[in-house]
């Protein structure tokens, strides 16, 4: 097995993704750099069945959403780009003029936390052993938790 992965009890969790709370440059979004981490890793056939699940789907496609942009789109980009400035020029186009980034990073850092989804975010942290983690408190910091960036 790989270094940058291990098994748990989600599957499969890679160690090499950058966290949701990282911001794409030049952008400044959140998550975007972890979304276009994992399209590489797919067009490697290195994404491992526990993300392919959720692959374009939860954070990646509510970031899509937000852009009101496909994500097959975003992964044409990577697909195409021969470089990271290339890559940043290509989804720069690709994305609207207005990113609202303040209001795309704010939601990250709360999914999980309203009175909907504190039932689910509860689940996964038992599920993870962290059931009593009060640091724990979006799903970001779950994710992060899961993949060893928070001990």
């Amino acid at each position: 097995m790989e270094k940058n992965i291990i098994n748990d009890p989600t599957g499969e969790t890679l160690l090499d993704l950058p966290s949701p709370y990282q911001a794409h440059q030049p952008s400044g979004l959140l998550h975007l750099p972890r979304f276009i981490a994992k399209i590489k890793k797919h067009l490697a056939g290195e994404l491992p069945k526990s993300y392919q699940r959720n692959f374009t789907k939860g954070f990646d496609g509510f970031l899509c959403l937000h852009l009101k942009v496909e994500p097959k789109d975003v992964i044409d980009c990577v697909k195409s780009s021969h470089s990271e400035e290339n890559l940043n020029k290509s989804l720069m186009e690709l994305f609207p003029k207005d990113l609202r980034t303040h209001e795309w990073n704010r939601r990250v850092v709360q999914i999980g936390m309203s009175d909907m989804a504190l039932e689910k975010l509860k689940e996964i942290k038992e599920g993870l052993d962290a059931g009593d983690r009060e640091d724990l408190r979006s799903f970001a910091d779950v994710i992060d938790f899961d993949e060893q960036k928070i001990t």
